[in-house]
């Protein structure tokens, strides 16, 4: 069984930035595909980023691209979203998934105000 727990989220002013960790207990993320998905209130869970654990491959929304950046941390287990230039579009709860599994975070909730 795996758990992934995001963590970082909060109020921000637009403009500004912050750091979304996702750190997974009971399996080692080595291998996999990991991704960050986020649902505004009244809409869809959309993809934001995604990238291979140990490869070159990294993806993002056009939303997003030049905003945000996806890494992650081996020794920590742990995948990040690095999200600059926040605007109030990007309000939304942010959840982390290890793509092509079951395997999602509770969510963790950004609030850009204007």
């Amino acid at each position: 069984q795996v758990h992934l727990e995001e963590s970082g989220g909060g109020l921000v002013e637009t403009g500004g930035s912050l750091t979304l960790s996702c750190t997974a207990s009971g399996r080692s993320l080595s291998g996999y595909r990991m991704g960050w998905f986020r649902q505004a209130p009244g809409k869809g869970r959309e993809f934001v980023a995604a990238r291979r654990w140990n490869g070159f491959n990294i993806y993002y929304s056009d939303s997003v691209k030049g905003r945000f950046t996806i890494s992650r941390d081996n020794a920590k287990n742990t995948v990040y979203l690095q999200m600059n230039s926040l605007k109030p579009e990007d309000t939304a709860v942010y959840y982390c998934h290890i793509v092509t599994t079951s395997y999602w975070g509770q969510g963790t909730q950004v609030t850009v105000s204007s």
